[in-house]
């Protein structure tokens, strides 16, 4: 089994466990997902529906984590907006007891302040990682795991920062690429200079503890 952290298209495989992204505004039409308004599509008129839709779904048992949310310092939206409406997702995953997948652009140290201020006590997944070893040190030194895909296979001189982080504290995924999890999980196996058997079942126990489940 191939299990795939964040992903926004299903890819209708039974030998892939998928979380796969959907928005407030878009229907649930999967096994398993994962509900959040992420910083690029915050509505204000509507944010208030969406935070609603958002808390409903939180408490339905195949919304696995509360996501994609968080910041970004790319954009136009005022980083002080993405925050509140950050801030109150994370309140919704305290509540309900979900892990959080975060979307985060240039803004590690913000979150980092956010979880220890607002402590959610959840595991909370920056996913799509393809910063440093120093960043990643920083949040894995914080409690946080990481989730590699796109860049990894981009990025050649992201295998030596996956290679280091420890067993315990990784997650895969294809986000919005083209390429399956398969390759994904290949090219982390070559990174780690381990079989994928063996990759395979570290993702496995990590997705247990964190999603319970699986």
């Amino acid at each position: 089994m191939h299990y795939n952290l964040h992903t926004h298209k299903a890819s209708g495989n039974n030998n892939v466990f998928e979380v796969v992204n959907r928005y407030p505004y878009e229907a649930i039409d999967v096994p398993f997902f994962s509900a959040g308004i992420h910083p690029w599509h915050i509505d204000e008129n509507r944010l208030d529906e969406h935070l609603t839709i958002i808390e409903e779904r939180l408490q339905m048992p195949n919304c696995l984590a509360l996501g994609e949310c968080g910041l970004d310092k790319r954009i136009e939206m005022p980083l002080e907006i993405q925050q509140q409406v950050f801030e109150k997702q994370l309140l919704l995953a305290k509540k309900y007891k979900k892990p959080v997948i975060l979307h985060c652009v240039a803004a590690y140290q913000e979150v980092i302040e956010i979880n220890k201020r607002l402590v959610p006590g959840v595991s909370m997944i920056i996913h799509g990682f393809s910063k440093n070893e120093q960043v990643a040190k920083q949040l894995l030194d914080n409690g946080f795991y990481l989730s590699f895909g796109k860049y990894l296979l981009r990025n050649s001189e992201l295998s030596a920062v996956f290679a280091n982080v420890p067993e315990g504290r990784f997650f895969l995924e294809t986000d919005s690429i083209e390429e399956s999890i398969a390759e994904v999980y290949a090219k982390a196996a070559e990174a780690r200079n381990m079989n994928i058997e063996d990759l395979k079942n570290i993702i496995s126990t990590n997705f247990k503890t964190v999603f319970n489940n699986g």
